[in-house]
């Protein structure tokens, strides 16, 4: 098995795990979450996927892991504090998926991967932003996947404490991050796997479920009895031995993304 391969990519923080062969293969981008793991590297860790054929290039969030202000979470919970929709949740998707065009060029231009369609995979928040690459552009995907993710925004939120108040604004920003609606859009650019754990939070899951129904017959459920939100231990920072949780994950998401990488070969 290859080291992690470490760098920026366009400004952004990336762990790159290459296939056993080392050489060209096609590619699979991840997002993680603001719970443990929350950071590229902790990522890369909890989801390996080692056994695919691909390179797997784990993407740091805003604010995250190498992003923290000096060195901690302190800014970002500030954020969170200050207006957990506008100040945190919304930019950070939003930031995430805007720089990933020019992200994405730098790994192509870094790393052995193919031109051909990626794979996209999220965490939590991280799913949003893996949910929005499909809902709301045209990157060429081959396959996605999301865990534990923020489907509905409105439901992400609410998980906080005290009654958030919408203004106009925050309405239209979560109504841009509610991919339920979105389900159409999805179902037209490539099949979904849906993970979620059974002792997420139950709105979470009801969202989860929601998604599945909505998409059609281009999506499938996988529950994992027992899992609650996080895929690590906390502090979540730093790479962690995976648990026996997240191993199941991992196989689930291993089992999809080989099952349809004959869909990313190279563009003509």
């Amino acid at each position: 098995m290859h080291p992690p391969i470490t760098g920026t990519a366009a400004g952004v923080p990336f762990t790159a795990l290459p296939p056993i062969s080392g050489g060209p293969a096609p590619l699979i981008v991840t997002w993680h979450m603001l719970d443990a793991p929350r950071s590229n590297a902790a990522f890369a860790a909890a989801l390996p996927m080692n056994d695919l054929p691909a390179w797997r290039v784990h993407l740091g969030m805003p604010m995250c892991g190498a992003r923290m202000v000096d060195g901690s979470m302190d800014a970002g919970l500030e954020l969170l504090r200050e207006d957990i929709l506008m100040a945190a949740l919304f930019p950070f998707v939003r930031q995430a998926t805007e720089e990933f065009p020019a992200a994405l060029a730098s790994i192509r231009a870094q790393l052995p991967v193919d031109d051909g369609p990626i794979g996209v995979l999220g965490g939590s928040l991280g799913g949003a932003v893996a949910l929005r690459i499909l809902a709301d552009t045209e990157i060429p995907v081959f396959a996605g996947a999301v865990v534990n993710a923020a489907i509905r925004m409105r439901s992400v939120v609410a998980l906080f404490p005290g009654d958030y108040l919408y203004d106009d604004a925050s309405e239209k920003a979560a109504d841009s991050l509610d991919f339920v609606a979105k389900a159409g859009a999805i179902a037209g650019r490539a099949p979904l796997l849906v993970v979620s754990g059974e002792l997420d939070h139950p709105a979470l899951r009801a969202d989860a479920l929601d998604l599945v129904e909505a998409v059609g017959k281009r999506s499938e459920l996988l529950p994992i009895p027992g899992l609650a939100h996080p895929l690590a231990d906390e502090p979540g920072i730093e790479p962690a031995p995976q648990l026996p949780l997240a191993r199941e994950v991992d196989a689930g998401l291993t089992t999809w993304f080989r099952g349809h990488l004959t869909d990313a070969g190279p563009e003509d």
